[in-house]
């Protein structure tokens, strides 16, 4: 069972569970909150769990116009400012991770802590092969089923969400690694050995975020939090319920001077 907010134009649906502080699960993109199913159990026994779907996403309707970011983001802002009333540790999966990196760099205020998964900054890392096409109806074959049997808009509605989903890719993300000096949080980079980007783009985000920590799960592809739950549920819980410690032999984290 789940919970529906209005947040300006979009009827956002999003489902609770655990007790404690919150911490805001973003799902990928095409995909909604039951692609977290092997990960909600472990953090919900340390947080109070909130599991919103995007616009277009599982229990949420589409809404007219594109689907941007920087739309996601704002729409992210007012599910932290109207559900939660205040800050959250937000941990955000592909899509959502880019859209959860952008929640704390427009509002630092309202993100404690950032767990970003699979989430580049630019499509210049991709590591996709050349000419890669996003063919809407090979999605719709995959994704489509699944969708119908959540979405209020029906399974018949989904090739209009892929399609807007495409465009947006076609052009984002976009940042300059320069950008990422405006994230403040404490963050988790976290990507699979063989993601959707190349490893050169992990080391620059990484290097790049002010106040960062890395995690590289061996064995893994984009959907690693599905194939090693264990271990990403591990990571993550270490990042989020864990001070940093004093390193031996600190060398980028070593004291100004």
């Amino acid at each position: 069972m789940g919970t529906y907010v209005q947040l300006g134009a979009v009827r956002t649906w999003y489902g609770e569970a655990g007790e404690g502080e919150p911490l805001v699960l973003m799902h990928g993109g095409l995909v909604d909150a039951r692609f977290f199913e092997p990960n909600l159990g472990p953090l919900a026994e340390h947080f109070r769990v909130y599991t919103p779907e995007r616009r277009g996403h599982g229990h949420t309707p589409d809404v007219a116009g594109p689907i941007t970011y920087g739309l996601m983001a704002e729409d992210t802002i007012a599910f932290l400012e109207k559900v939660i009333g205040g800050p959250a540790d937000l941990v955000g999966h592909s899509d959502g991770a880019f859209t959860a990196m952008l929640v704390a760099m427009r509002r630092p205020d309202l993100v404690k802590r950032l767990v970003l998964i699979s989430g580049g900054f630019n499509k210049a890392g991709s590591a996709e092969p050349e000419g890669t096409e996003w063919d809407v109806e090979e999605i719709a074959r995959f994704l489509g089923p699944a969708y119908g049997e959540v979405s209020p808009d029906g399974e018949e509605h989904f090739e209009v969400v892929a399609t807007k989903i495409g465009e947006m890719a076609a052009r984002e993300p976009d940042l300059q690694a320069s950008e990422l000096a405006a994230v403040t949080a404490r963050t988790l980079v976290m990507f699979a050995d063989d993601d959707l980007v190349t490893l050169a783009h992990m080391t620059e985000m990484f290097e790049a975020l002010p106040d960062a920590e890395l995690a590289l799960v061996p064995g893994t592809s984009h959907f690693l939090t599905q194939e090693k739950p264990e271990l990403v549920n591990r990571l993550v819980l270490d990042f989020l319920t864990k001070d940093p410690v004093e390193t031996v032999a600190p060398i980028r984290r070593a004291p100004a001077g």
